[in-house]
């Protein structure tokens, strides 16, 4: 089975195309980082119009990338939520619109799906697993059981963790996009330099909040500018600032998750391993947290490889994959959504 994905829900244009071996037939991406940069972060009408401007192209980039042309496909994915919603519509259109000329499958594709399988494709991790599913705009533990069975065990109560990296790079001055700078920043800064909060930290339960630790950098930062007396900030403190903040989150992130194992055991369900997904999965010390807690929880870790932990158009394909093969498909009259939790009892 051949399958064409399309992502759109947020600042990235990406096509993929996947097979049920599990091969990556094409991947294509384009980024919008140039025509936000100056706002310091996504507009969402020029993400749309971006979207609109682009994804044609790439269409036929991938196909081309991949050796097919659209008669040769079994199947076509979009997301269809939850994201921006007029780059959701962009990309769903022409998703749709593929599928009724070519007389294909189509599968309307949840994007926090689309993270969670991804390690499927990558890692061939079997059902049950524990995926830790963090980026820009979302932070959630869930138990993942099978295509379409998802069950909450916690999420943020306030900001995501993508948000916190983000954010906190905009105080240091580092740019766009904020995470991958501050990582960057972070390899010359000393972790233990700054005694930064970690809320939830100890306490029972699998839910996250970071708005606390974002405070007090916000604090510290200004703080730093009035002793400085100056515009900028000494490169040193900006490295410590930086790592010290990452090493929080990444205490946050694995003391979390480890209540998850316990909550799992405690309710007589094994799994395979722990997954994490999303764009913050790129980070190597969120990485290397988890792999030792896995490790002390005798699972196996895993994670996609970076370029698909951010948004793309494989893990999209993939998702509508595992789906159409199961015999789900989905209308054409299905809608767009930008909000869209994966388990809809929580």
């Amino acid at each position: 089975m051949l399958v064409l994905g399309i992502e759109t829900s947020c600042d990235e244009t990406a096509v993929g195309i996947v097979d049920s071996a599990r091969a990556i037939r094409a991947n294509v991406v384009a980024t919008q980082l140039a025509e936000h940069q100056p706002y310091g972060g996504v507009v969402p009408e020029i993400a749309a119009r971006a979207h609109l401007d682009r994804l044609d192209g790439l269409i036929r980039q991938a196909l081309l990338e991949a050796r097919l042309t659209l008669g040769d496909l079994d199947g076509v994915a979009a997301t269809c939520g939850p994201g921006l919603i007029g780059g959701v519509m962009v990309g769903a259109m022409a998703g749709k619109a593929i599928a009724a000329v070519q007389g294909l499958p189509f599968s309307a594709v949840n994007h926090l799906e689309a993270h969670a399988l991804t390690a499927r494709l990558t890692n061939d991790v079997a059902f049950p697993y524990l995926l830790l599913l963090v980026s820009g705009g979302h932070c959630q533990l869930l138990l993942v059981k099978g295509v379409g069975d998802y069950r909450r065990l916690g999420g943020t109560i306030d900001d995501a963790v993508g948000e916190c990296f983000d954010k906190t790079a905009k105080l240091l001055g580092l740019g766009y996009p904020g995470g991958p700078m501050l990582e960057k920043a972070a390899l010359g800064g000393d972790s233990r330099a700054f005694d930064l909060p970690r809320p939830m930290l100890g306490r029972s339960g699998c839910d996250f909040s970071f708005s606390g630790l974002k405070t007090a950098v916000r604090q510290l930062v200004a703080a730093k500018f009035s002793e400085t007396g100056s515009d900028g900030l000494p490169t040193v403190f900006v490295a410590a600032m930086a790592a010290s903040v990452q090493a929080a989150i990444a205490d946050i992130l694995a003391d979390r998750a480890g209540n998850a194992f316990r909550l799992l055991r405690d309710g007589g369900e094994a799994v395979t391993a722990l997954v994490v997904g999303g764009g913050v999965a790129a980070n190597q010390a969120v990485r290397a947290r988890l792999t030792e807690l896995a490790g002390r929880e005798g699972v196996a870790f895993a994670a996609p490889p970076i370029g698909l932990c951010t948004d793309n158009g494989v893990m999209v394909a993939w998702a509508g994959l595992e789906r159409l093969r199961l015999g789900l498909r989905d209308g054409f009259d299905v809608r767009t959504r930008p909000r869209w939790p994966l388990d809809s009892v929580a």
